[in-house]
């Protein structure tokens, strides 16, 4: 018994863990940094792009677009968090991290992840007032109500992303070998030596419980969303609403699908590549799907980036240009 306890608090005290590699052949290393490069890049450019469109156009000092920002802002960091060490491992041919860099990869994690769901909420809850309560939307989404629900809502995440975080290492380790490329949550209570996992897994049930909530009342938003909508005289509005509001509905419920799974899940000690898929889905698809979706269906997002990059006086040029030698031929000729 002294000799197992002695041995739980030697492994227990461990500086790095060693996470998942995708490949030991060196050209599928290369071919996984590129990817994981393409994707950031992507993913950050895309959302830079929308950061900027907002702060630098009056027009879209709006609740909505405000919100949109702070999406934006909160998709960087959560693809921050994960892909350029997941790159470094890869062309490096590198497994580790070390303790306190798995501790920050948890904690903003979960942080960046809750408040991307959160603002997911609230931002359908703001689509719900500026449809079905037009009259109410100069009250209810003043501009001192948005910051102070911006301000709650990084708050509330990052606390939760504490609780997660000391549940998580709460407990001592039995080993330092985490099945999967990036320190996951379930991949490391895997690992746990004691009882005080249970804490953490508690607070995971309780996560997913606030979660279903939250889901049933962005369905019962949009239910009351669509019925508005429907009754538009417009069709142009309701195909401008539905476009906007279907694609939001598949990727928070595949985020939603994926997250579960990977939570939910019977515990395996076994290397799946079923659960590499779905922790890169809910971790990948949202930061690179909420700007086409959010942004690049909305022609007023649109019209700020043409003008941010110079697109529309550029155009423009061209067009005199081209009209000015059209009526010169015209001229030439008469």
């Amino acid at each position: 018994m002294f000799l197992k306890e002695q041995n739980m608090n030697n492994e227990s005290s461990v500086s790095d863990f060693l996470l998942l590699e995708f490949s030991d052949i060196w050209d599928w290393q290369i071919m996984c940094f590129i990817g994981f490069l393409v994707f950031y890049l992507a993913a950050v450019v895309g959302n830079l792009l929308i950061i900027s469109a907002v702060a630098s156009d009056h027009h879209l000092h709006t609740p909505m677009y405000f919100f949109l920002m702070n999406l934006a802002m909160q998709d960087v960091g959560q693809v921050s968090v994960i892909i350029p060490k997941a790159m470094t491992n890869t062309l490096m041919n590198c497994r580790h991290i070390s303790y306190s860099g798995c501790v920050a990869q948890v904690l903003f994690f979960v942080s960046f992840t809750v408040s991307d769901f959160s603002l997911l909420t609230v931002m359908a809850y703001d689509r719900y007032v500026a449809i079905c309560s037009p009259l109410l939307y100069q009250n209810v989404m003043n501009k001192q109500a948005c910051i102070q629900t911006i301000t709650i809502v990084w708050i509330f995440s990052f606390f939760y992303g504490v609780l997660h975080t000391g549940g998580t290492f709460a407990s001592p380790f039995c080993s330092n070998v985490v099945n999967q490329f990036f320190c996951e949550i379930p991949a490391l209570l895997k690992l746990a030596c004691s009882d005080l996992y249970l804490f953490e897994i508690g607070l995971v049930f309780f996560g997913c419980f606030v979660g279903i909530g939250c889901s049933i009342f962005i369905v019962v938003t949009y239910v009351h969303i669509f019925s508005a909508v429907l009754r538009m005289p417009s069709a142009q509005g309701r195909q401008k609403a539905f476009s906007t509001c279907v694609p939001h509905l598949m990727v928070l419920f595949l985020f939603l699908f994926s997250g579960f799974f990977a939570y939910l899940k019977p515990t395996s000690n076994s290397n799946s590549p079923l659960n590499l898929a779905f922790a890169m889905i809910y971790f990948m698809v949202p930061p690179l799907m909420n700007p086409v979706i959010y942004s690049m269906r909305n022609r007023d997002i649109k019209d700020a980036l043409s003008k941010m990059l110079g697109l529309q006086s550029s155009s423009s040029c061209v067009f005199s240009i081209l009209f000015m030698q059209k009526c010169k031929h015209k001229h030439n000729q008469s």
